[in-house]
């Protein structure tokens, strides 16, 4: 290790390289290893969750697309270069990442592709470096993306009877402005209709739609309730939506509401589109107000007035008001329980060592052992699968070597990975299969067409609708999906755990 002379760094508000997004001590390993020779080995690693978030039976896989971006442009700049010298990184560890590219691969499930836990969403092969390095960022967007994905189709209810019309409106209340953008992003694959958020359609199109009305600082502006939704209709008479809850949804609200629409009906006579077209609110008992709201429009000959929700809402209160209460709620406004997944705000993905390439295009499978074996890591370079039964459901997820071939009509002997499952050892005979993995980057190359949000968001239905048990769908107490493991990888997985156990008796012996 060379001696030089570190310039010290100054501060830079904004700056901004997602390269950098990296824990320190992804720096101090990998800076460690290239000293001592490893720069050109090759490891494999899985990213992978244990839990669905929030007593799911299932989980949405996102991110793929901010992944594969990300990748492909990951350099480091004179910038990072000379920080890294203040921190203790080594003159011939920074000389080589100034000319660094990324020329992995990256195999993933598809964008939207319905998950289970210890199944891997991401497995990335590549040189000691770049494998080590990305660690941080690709948890970091696989975790956020899941997890929003992941509420947004409880929040809708995709897949269920109680599919409902949902806006994401939470970008004021998101934990800062990518959260609120990609949260924008996730919430659109996972169902819903809209965005409160403009920049994300800006970023990602007219399928990631941005929307809205007014707030009650609008209605406050003008002197009376009726003069603030005239001004509004005037303006915008093709998409009159009117807030009602300002002062009184029934006092003044209501009563206004009528009188604007007969406005605009004795103002566009020939035209049936210049009309209310909701009208909403977003306090008090919103069941209750959403019943008596649509009685008393539908007595006036207004029933094609819908009715919007908003205020604190998330899938258990919609569910309550609708089963219970029978809510007359044609779309819902859902903020910060969406943007944040406020009841359960973290997707525990990991990423984990589980191979290393030899010279001879070998691999040298890598386990992190635990005190159970139930809970040590899957070792070695591996692909996941999906067996379905005769009615087109995901019967269960294999977890196989990678070179294993699972054959629909061929029966295959596996483990399940639920140490208290009644039956470990199961024979099944798939109907169908799919290798879930594909590949995404190969060489540092893009060998992937990504779809788009349209196609991403129509995806993750179908599966919910038709491929996903309806008992997965549950709110409570879901089926809890089967995932297994061939023979090979439980073979492979008991043998390294026994032998490490065995040395580390062997050593408490002494």
């Amino acid at each position: 290790m060379s001696n030089y002379k570190v310039e010290p760094y100054i501060p830079d508000e904004d700056y901004d390289n997602p390269a950098m997004v990296t824990d320190f001590y992804e720096f101090t390993m990998a800076n460690c290893l290239f000293l001592h020779g490893f720069k050109d080995k090759r490891l494999v690693f899985d990213m992978f969750f244990r839990k669905n978030p929030g007593g799911s039976g299932y989980s949405i896989s996102c991110g793929q697309r901010k992944l594969t971006r990300f990748l492909l442009n990951y350099h480091f700049n004179e910038q990072d270069i000379q920080w890294l010298r203040t921190k203790g990184m080594s003159e011939e560890f920074c000389d080589y990442l100034r000319d660094y590219r990324w020329k992995g691969d990256m195999y993933a499930l598809r964008e939207g592709c319905v998950c289970y836990p210890n199944v891997q969403m991401v497995r990335i092969e590549c040189d000691m470096v770049g494998a080590i390095l990305i660690e941080t960022y690709l948890l970091q967007t696989m975790n956020f993306h899941s997890l929003i994905a992941t509420k947004a189709t409880k929040i809708t209810g995709l897949g269920t009877t109680q599919s409902r019309k949902v806006m994401e409106f939470g970008t004021r209340r998101a934990q800062g402005e990518s959260a609120g953008n990609d949260g924008a992003y996730a919430a659109i694959l996972g169902g819903c209709v809209g965005t409160a958020n403009c920049l994300a359609e800006m970023r990602f199109g007219s399928d990631v739609k941005a929307c809205g009305t007014v707030a009650h600082s609008f209605i406050e502006f003008f002197p009376n309730e009726f003069e603030a939704f005239k001004a509004f209709a005037d303006t915008y008479p093709d998409s009159v939506s009117l807030l009602l809850d300002t002062y009184s949804i029934f006092g003044s609200g209501l009563p206004n509401l009528i009188k604007l629409d007969d406005y605009l009906i004795e103002k566009y006579p020939n035209d049936p589109s210049k009309r209310v077209k909701s009208a909403r609110i977003d306090s008090g008992d919103l069941a209750r107000g959403s019943k008596r709201l649509r009685k008393a429009l539908d007595a006036v000959g207004k029933d094609y007035i819908q009715i919007v929700a908003s205020n604190g809402l998330d899938e258990q209160k919609m569910l309550a008001m609708e089963v219970y209460e029978g809510a007359k709620i044609n779309t819902y406004g859902v903020g910060e329980n969406l943007i944040t997944s406020a009841s359960d705000p973290v997707f525990g993905g990991v990423y984990k060592l589980v191979a290393i390439r030899n010279e001879d295009g070998s691999y040298t499978p890598k386990m992190k052992c635990s005190d159970t074996a139930a809970k040590a890591i899957i070792p070695g370079k591996k692909m996941a699968w999906r067996v379905y039964d005769a009615d087109g459901k995901g019967q269960a997820d294999i977890i196989a070597m990678d070179d294993e071939v699972i054959e629909a009509g061929k029966p295959i002997q596996v483990m399940n990975l639920n140490p208290e499952a009644t039956e470990r050892c199961v024979t099944l005979t798939p109907v169908k299969v799919e290798k879930l993995l594909i590949p995404y980057i190969v060489n540092g190359e893009l060998v992937a067409e990504l779809p788009t949000v349209a196609e991403k968001k129509a995806y993750v239905a179908y599966q919910l609708e038709n491929q996903v048990w309806e008992s997965e769908l549950r709110p409570e107490y879901p089926h809890e999906h089967y995932v297994d493991m061939t023979m090979t990888v439980a073979q492979c997985r008991g043998q390294m755990y026994e032998k490490f156990h065995a040395s580390l008796e062997k050593h408490s012996e002494i």
